[in-house]
C-alpha cells in the first residue's frame, strides 16, 4: 500500500517532538492544554491576552485582504469549470501557506532567532490571511458571496475560517453576530490549534523549515476540502447569477 502523501515524515516528526520539548518561552499552558486556560490563574490571564492579541490582529487585517470576484478570475483563468478554478485556487493558496511555514520555520535557525510568541503569531496571522482569502475566492466561485458591505463580508469570511466550514447565505441573520462573544471564543480556540501545530516548525536546522511548509499546505488543502464540500451542496451556477458574470 502506498504511503499517505499527508503522513510526516519520521525524521520531521522527531524534530518536532525535539522543539517542543526545547522551546518554552511561549507560556507552557500553549504547549500543554487543547483549550484557552481560565483567566482567573496569571498563566490563563496571559496566554487569553496572546490569543485575543492575534484574533484582533487578524480581525483587523480581513478587510484589508485583496478579494478578487468572480468576473475577475474568470478574466484571469478563462474557460475553467468552477471547480478546475476551484483547485487552482486552493493549489496558489497551498503554496503561499507553505512558503509562510518555511519562512518562520528558517527564521527559527538564525543565530539569535525572533522571540517564539512573535513567530507564532507572524505565522498564524499570515496563514490565516492566506486561508481567509482563499475562503472569500471560493465563496465567488461557487456563486455564494455573502451579503453586506466589504467589512461584513470580510467578517462572515472571519467566521467561516474559525468554523472551517462554508458561509450559509440563506441565512443573513447569522451573520449579524459574526463578532458577538462566542464566536470571538471560537476563534480564540482556533488560533489556539493553528499554535500547538505550529509548534514544530520553530524546530532547529533545516527540520523546522521543512515542516513548517509541509505541514501548512496539508492543513491549508484540509481546510480547502471541508468548505469546498459545504459550497458544494449550495452553489448557485454561474449562468444564474445576476449582472453579468464574464
Amino acid at each position: 500500500m502506498p504511503a499517505d502523501p499527508t503522513a510526516l515524515p519520521a525524521e520531521w516528526a522527531t524534530g518536532a517532538r525535539q522543539a517542543r520539548g526545547r522551546r518554552a518561552s511561549l507560556p507552557a499552558a500553549l504547549a500543554g492544554a487543547g483549550r484557552v486556560p481560565r483567566a482567573g490563574t496569571g498563566r490563563g490571564h496571559r496566554v487569553r491576552a496572546a490569543l485575543s492579541a492575534i484574533a484582533d490582529r487578524i480581525i483587523v487585517t480581513a478587510p484589508r485582504i485583496p478579494v478578487r470576484d468572480l468576473a475577475t478570475l474568470r478574466a484571469q483563468f478563462p474557460g475553467l469549470t468552477p471547480e478546475d478554478l476551484a483547485d487552482k485556487l486552493v493549489a496558489g493558496a497551498c503554496a503561499g501557506t507553505a512558503a509562510v511555514g518555511a519562512g518562520v520555520g528558517a527564521a527559527a535557525m538564525l543565530p539569535v532567532p525572533p522571540a517564539m510568541p512573535a513567530e507564532l503569531t507572524a505565522e498564524v496571522t499570515g496563514v490565516a490571511s492566506v486561508e481567509i482569502k482563499l475562503i472569500a475566492e471560493l465563496h465567488e466561485v461557487y456563486g455564494l458571496r455573502p451579503v453586506g458591505n466589504r467589512w461584513q463580508r470580510a467578517m462572515a469570511y472571519v467566521a467561516s475560517w474559525t468554523q472551517e466550514r462554508g458561509i450559509d447565505i440563506a441565512k443573513p441573520a447569522s451573520l449579524n453576530v459574526a463578532l458577538g462573544g462566542e464566536m470571538k471564543r471560537e476563534l480564540r480556540q482556533q488560533i489556539m490549534k493553528r499554535t500547538l501545530r505550529n509548534l514544530p516548525n520553530l524546530a532547529p536546522f533545516l527540520i523546522g523549515a521543512a515542516v513548517g511548509a509541509f505541514m501548512n499546505r496539508r492543513d491549508t488543502r484540509k481546510l480547502a476540502e471541508k468548505i469546498r464540500r459545504d459550497l458544494r451542496a449550495k452553489q448557485v451556477p454561474w449562468d444564474a447569477l445576476p449582472g453579468p458574470t464574464d
